[in-house]
């Protein structure tokens, strides 16, 4: 889950470039995280990966992200960097960018409502 799709899967690591979403007294999200263990390969695809194989390791994956305890940590790392590949949080790339989409829309209409009612308020 945590390396780039033109690397190989073998291990999950956190890139160095990358600045975990939170850390706490037990240490960053990340070291928790189920893909941490064995699955990493599940992840982010591999070139030229037909889409039923593709379809199918994202399922695996998302399974893997079911059971994860810092699977909210990393949906929200996900959409806050954010990562352009692979499945984060147990959502794939497409999913995030439909969220992230949905959350710019929600934030729009909520500034627009407030911007309503304070010029309601002050007419």
């Amino acid at each position: 889950m945590l390396q780039p799709p033109h690397q190989p899967l073998q291990v999950a690591a956190v890139p160095a470039q990358r600045t975990p979403a939170r850390e706490d007294d037990a240490g960053p999200w990340h070291s928790e995280a189920a893909c941490r263990r064995d699955e990493a390969g599940l992840f982010f695809a591999p070139s030229k990966e037909p889409t039923a194989a593709r379809l199918a390791r994202e399922e695996a994956a998302k399974r893997v992200c079911a059971r994860c305890p810092v699977m909210v940590e990393c949906r929200e790392h996900a959409l806050m960097q954010p990562e352009p590949y692979g499945v984060w949080g147990g959502l794939t790339a497409a999913e995030r960018r439909v969220a992230l989409a949905r959350r710019r829309r929600r934030d729009i209409e909520l500034t627009a409502a407030t911007t309503a009612e304070r010029i309601a308020a002050a007419g």
